[in-house]
Formats: structure tokens, sequence, C-alpha cells
């Protein structure tokens, strides 16, 4: 992910080190605002604003989310 804001709800990148997120990935790839995309996080949206969804420290990354 680059680290300029792709859209005015997408994440930096430094804002999501050391975050479990929700991520949905092996997605067709799509180009986005010029850039390739082969997935997307999950994020609820309050008042306009992303609110990612995380998930618990023990869940194991590439747990399928049901």
């Amino acid at each position: 992910m680059k680290s300029a804001r792709s859209s005015p709800a997408s994440p930096r990148s430094e804002e999501l080190v050391g975050r479990t997120i929700v991520i949905v990935a092996n997605l067709e790839p799509a180009k986005l605002m010029g850039v390739e995309s082969n997935g997307m996080l999950l994020a609820a949206s309050i008042a306009g604003e992303p609110s990612l969804l995380s998930v618990d420290a023990g869940v194991p990354a590439g747990t399928k989310v049901k």
C-alpha cells in the first residue's frame, strides 16, 4: 500500500503497522486510481469515516472469516 492516501477514506500504510485487520484477498485484480488491487480491507462506516474491522490478538493470520 502506498503511504499517501489513495482516497479520503483510505488509511495510510503506517496506520496499519502492528494491527490485525480483516482483509478480503484473492479478488480479481482491478485498477483503482491507477494502482492494481488484489484485495480489500473490511471496514464499517461511522458518519462517513471508516473504522477498520479487527480481530482478537489470539486469532492466527490467515484464519477464514465466516
